[in-house]
């Protein structure tokens, strides 16, 4: 019997991958499969549990028990674009000990929720290679599955009851790391900045603490004349509050709204 593991992120694609699995091959063997980074939006883990009982299989979590910031100290590494010690100590190890303790690879098949776009289907080779010697499939992938747009994979969750994370709603691409994911680059930042201040008063905080500690570093680069700087978060929030109606504030109280800050 198939064990169906689907790496569920707690965004509206793996939602929609989880769904189609389910009703391709029932809950039986069905496992929701989640990393905890500590520093989610709260909502995501509202939207993980309705998941749950929508489909009636229990979330299966896994935590290393850090924060991004904390394993940006433990590595003496800023995350940023390029390179992601984050995702590798606190989503692939915890799920990949998960799955040599739980699923056989030849008794298991891995699941994840890559969006049908050309951007998306880029990142296909790269993933099933990571996993190996897992098999991994891509539901919304496929040539029997219409490409949908998000919008429409919202409504679809809607449609089942389940209403989609917040962070949807405020104009956010992705629901990981509470809109403060060190891949995003100077726009979404920005919109941080707009949205949800006091986050990003907290990541501003954490980046002034590592560029003390590792020098000088920082989650964003500019380039200029062609070569490459560091842009630190404290100097893109001077220069968005610089151009926009909003006051600018620089002694901000560093609160952090999500769970487990470092």
């Amino acid at each position: 019997m198939t064990l169906h593991v689907v790496q569920f992120s707690g965004g509206i694609g793996s939602f929609a991958a989880a769904v189609r699995v389910a009703e391709r091959h029932g809950t039986d063997q069905l496992v929701l499969l989640i990393a905890d980074t500590g520093i989610e939006d709260p909502d995501l883990w509202r939207f993980a549990d309705d998941t749950s009982r929508l489909l009636g299989v229990p979330l299966t979590k896994v935590s290393d028990g850090r924060t991004p910031w904390e394993v940006f100290r433990d590595k003496r590494f800023l995350g940023n674009d390029r390179i992601t010690p984050c995702t590798k100590y606190l989503k692939q190890k915890p799920c990949r000990v998960w799955m040599d303790d739980n699923a056989p690879p030849d008794e298991s098949l891995i699941y994840i929720g890559i969006e049908n776009a050309p951007r998306d289907r880029a990142r296909i080779p790269a993933i099933a290679r990571n996993w190996k010697p897992w098999r991994v499939q891509f539901p919304l992938c496929n040539r029997w599955e219409p490409a949908r747009t998000k919008v429409q994979l919202l409504a679809e969750a809607r449609a089942l009851g389940v209403e989609p994370p917040r962070m949807y709603a405020l104009g956010f691409a992705h629901n990981n790391c509470g809109g403060t994911c060190v891949r995003a680059g100077q726009k979404q930042w920005k919109h941080t900045l707009d949205v949800l201040p006091d986050r990003y008063a907290h990541a501003e905080a954490q980046e002034e603490s590592l560029r003390e500690l590792l020098g000088d570093v920082s989650i964003l680069r500019e380039r200029r004349k062609g070569t490459g700087y560091p842009l630190p978060l404290a100097e893109l929030r001077r220069r968005h509050h610089a151009t926009a109606t909003i006051p600018a504030f620089d002694n901000w109280p560093h609160h952090d709204e999500t769970r487990n800050a470092a």
